[in-house]
């Protein structure tokens, strides 16, 4: 059986659709932290089948809540400190995202105006449905692979 240590203080991301783990690590850009990352992949689980679980030693404000759930609000983030859980954050999909998502429409003012911000609002839960700010495109957050703006 494989053996993961505990980690003292960070963050485990837990309840990710197996095979994910290695894509939110890319567009979470934890490559770019300076902290240890440990990712498995393909577990056992009794609510999911199979998933993937993420454990990384760095504050959990180095991590942007609202784009993990974006990703996937079904997601829990497990917040360690002194190896003990301290909190469990349930994530939901945020009311706006900024700079996560990029506007393919051509006609829209930020293809244009490199310097705006991309500015996406949540328009229907039910379907994860964004809205861009400036020109009403429709973006469907049930994407196999998200245009990130970086």
């Amino acid at each position: 059986m494989l053996n993961v240590g505990a980690i003292e203080n960070g963050f485990v991301m837990d309840h990710i659709q197996a095979g994910k783990a290695m894509t939110i690590y890319h567009d979470l850009h934890l490559e770019e932290l300076d902290c240890t990352v440990a990712m498995i992949m393909n577990a056992r689980s009794n609510k999911m089948g199979r998933k993937d679980i993420l454990k990384v030693e760095c504050p959990i404000d180095m991590l942007d809540v609202d784009i993990v759930g974006f990703i996937d609000h079904n997601i829990t983030i497990n917040v360690i400190e002194n190896g003990e859980i301290v909190e469990k954050k349930e994530l939901a999909l945020p009311k706006k995202i900024v700079n996560v998502i990029k506007c393919h429409n051509p006609r829209c003012i930020t293809s244009i105006e490199q310097g705006l911000d991309q500015i996406f609002f949540l328009a229907d839960p039910e379907k994860e449905l964004y809205r861009c700010q400036y020109c009403e495109e429709k973006y469907s957050g049930k994407r196999k692979r998200y245009p990130w703006s970086k």
